[in-house]
């Protein structure tokens, strides 16, 4: 049996691209022999007016791109955003979820709610019901946002300099990186390539 190598994946809820990345990528550890490490990236977006008119395209067409893809996964709803939002509490609740070994749960539930726009990304109250609502202890999640979560979090913004991190959902592994959900397809050829693959019955 290969020995677990370790996956890099950072990721924002307020991507869509990110979004349609994130079941998928834990699905990952299912076929290889490799262990997801979800690390948050803040993304430094400019709002409407601060953009060039190509950007703006460039905004309209990533979310009809988007919508193509969720529409291939089940109908996922994509509605964007109505304004740019620091998703910093949202953040540092995927790395409290993550010591409970609850990242996947949680990260789907407040992408999913966020796409929806029924929840408020940047609002610590806000995090705070999606965690309750997964069985987690909201007065926890409170005491590590005032405490040990925002050094943590910040660790995670240095970590993501060191790896050149320009944009999510960006995967890592053995220091090469893999850009986007749509090139999820060569991670897993790479995977492949380094011996990763789980037999049948390992996989079941």
């Amino acid at each position: 049996m290969s020995a677990i190598k370790e996956v890099k994946m950072y990721s924002d809820f307020k991507s869509p691209y990110a979004f349609l990345a994130y079941g998928p990528a834990f699905e990952l550890e299912e076929r290889y022999n490799i262990k997801l490490r979800w690390i948050p990236f803040q993304l430094r977006l400019k709002g409407k007016g601060q953009r060039s008119v190509y950007s703006e395209y460039k905004v309209k067409y990533s979310y009809m791109d988007a919508r193509r893809h969720a529409n291939m996964r089940g109908g996922l709803m994509l509605r964007g955003p109505l304004k740019i939002f620091d998703t910093t509490p949202a953040l540092i609740g995927g790395l409290f979820a993550q010591k409970q070994g609850r990242e996947k749960e949680y990260g789907l539930k407040v992408f999913e709610l966020f796409f929806k726009r029924e929840l408020a990304a940047d609002e610590a109250d806000a995090i705070a019901g999606v965690i309750d609502s997964l069985g987690m202890s909201s007065a926890d999640y409170r005491a590590y946002l005032a405490d040990d979560g925002p050094a943590e979090y910040e660790r995670c913004q240095d970590e993501s300099v060191t790896d050149q991190i320009f944009g999510v959902p960006l995967f890592i592994f053995e220091g090469e990186q893999f850009w986007g959900y749509d090139r999820m397809s060569l991670l897993e050829m790479r995977l492949k390539e380094h011996g990763l693959e789980k037999t049948k019955s390992a996989a079941e």
